[in-house]
């Protein structure tokens, strides 16, 4: 099956190539920028072309994956030109032009799905990720795509577009626009973000974290997000009014208005039990791996980067604020902001070090009476810390051997040569014989 997305050399477009290349497809990107296409495509090791009209001529399944801006344009100029059989589908965030655009463009035999994953390009995988479905009809692969991404554990959601745009409203619309204008309000006091860390609980940490990465988003996106939602400018209007509204209360200093209104909003926020679960869920969590973090000072510790993927290890020096310094191997100190590190299990490290250290080798003969058990001891042996693996190469009971007793050769390796004494120290608290 050829996949082609156009618009895959950027954002969610690269993000859904890198994942279904990872499936076995075969998968096909465009874009406009020639150097940064063949880039990609050297990485994610699937072609690049700029001819969007050659991909949609041939591809069994065409994803466009462009700006909103652009959505419809592309769509009109594209979807005439696909091959029978073929499948349209789209991954904008807004869905009620897309839908009947692409319904109106495409040829008899050529079927439509459109589609909003709800996650953005730094999604490590479908699993978990909700996605929506805002089909006029369903044709034959409706149920092969539906089949895929239930396969992939998402949770999909089937809709029209209309009610899809309505939730968008509040899920995006009213959410980004009073995250930027808290962040716009910031400015405006010319807050330092980094001196009210200092300060900060929790809640207001996970709060700045939530607006930083909204905030933080490409802007164009963000604006097509509220220019294109047709219940866009309704729904500013009541976050602006519930603004002023509560601003003159705390003016005129009505403190049984403000209780009036605090108390309707929380009633209106559903399950609070839930919300306050899963919130003390990310706190917990947060709490946890600073204390971890603290009971490792003068340990040795591993930490995966979780952007670039990159593994630092080393000895945990300091812990100041949200920041972490390591010592590693040549002596040198790290400085890794916490929330951006995962802090790795002590079999994640084991692996690493196995992979990434010199691996110390030694043959060891050793002398147990004849009714020892030869796997009992290799199965102690590997638990042993820093030891990397344990081969019996050898088992001898003939002269120079006395009777009733034999000879286990093992070939043993580590991480250091102190690891290899200390196996030899286990054999002789065994009762063995080193030979």
């Amino acid at each position: 099956m050829k996949i082609g997305i156009i618009g895959g050399t950027k954002g969610l477009g690269k993000t859904l190539a890198c994942f279904l290349k990872k499936d076995n497809f075969n998968v096909i990107i465009t874009g406009r920028d020639e150097k940064v296409g063949k880039k990609v495509s050297h990485k994610l090791n699937i072609e690049y072309t700029s001819d969007n009209l050659e991909v949609a001529k041939n591809v069994d399944i065409l994803v466009i994956s462009v700006p909103i801006h652009v959505t419809i344009d592309v769509i009109k100029k594209l979807a005439p030109h696909m091959k029978k059989g073929s499948l349209i589908m789209d991954v904008t965030s807004v869905k009620t032009q897309a839908t009947y655009t692409m319904d109106e463009y495409i040829p008899e035999g050529v079927e439509s799905i459109p589609t909003h994953p709800v996650f953005g390009p730094r999604t490590p995988g479908f699993e978990g990720q909700v996605i929506v479905l805002t089909p006029l009809k369903k044709g034959k692969w409706y149920p092969k795509i539906y089949n895929y991404f239930k396969s992939k554990n998402m949770r999909i959601i089937e809709t029209n577009c209309k009610h899809h745009d309505n939730m968008m409203g509040i899920v995006q619309v009213l959410t980004h626009f009073s995250y930027i204008s808290t962040a716009y309000a910031m400015e405006k006091l010319k807050v330092n973000i980094k001196e009210t860390e200092e300060y900060e609980s929790p809640i207001y940490n996970i709060m700045i974290d939530t607006i930083a990465r909204i905030v933080s988003q490409n802007p164009f996106l963000t604006y097509s997000i509220q220019k294109e939602n047709i219940n866009g400018e309704n729904i500013r209007q009541k976050f602006f009014d519930a603004v002023l509204e509560l601003k003159e209360v705390l003016t005129s200093k009505n403190q049984k208005k403000f209780i009036e209104i605090a108390n309707k909003s929380t009633k209106n926020m559903g399950d609070i039990k839930a919300a306050l679960g899963r919130s003390d869920k990310i706190i917990n969590s947060l709490s946890e791996e600073s204390k971890y973090l603290y009971e490792s000072i003068g340990s040795e510790i591993g930490l995966k980067h979780i952007y670039s993927q990159n593994i630092h290890v080393g000895t945990v020096k300091t812990i100041k604020g949200n920041f972490v310094t390591i010592e590693n191997r040549n002596h040198k100190t790290e400085t890794l902001k916490i929330f951006n590190v995962k802090i790795l299990t002590k079999e994640e490290l084991f692996e690493w070090k196995k992979n990434n250290s010199k691996i110390y080798t030694e043959s060891i003969s050793c002398v147990f009476k004849n009714t020892s058990d030869k796997n009992t001891i290799g199965n102690v042996i590997k638990k042993i810390d820093n030891i990397t693996d344990v081969k019996l190469t050898d088992e001898y009971n003939g002269p120079q051997i006395n009777e009733g007793e034999i000879s286990y050769t093992y070939e043993v390796s580590g991480l250091s040569k102190n690891s290899i004494d200390d196996v030899k120290k286990l054999i002789k608290g065994f009762g063995g014989v080193i030979r």
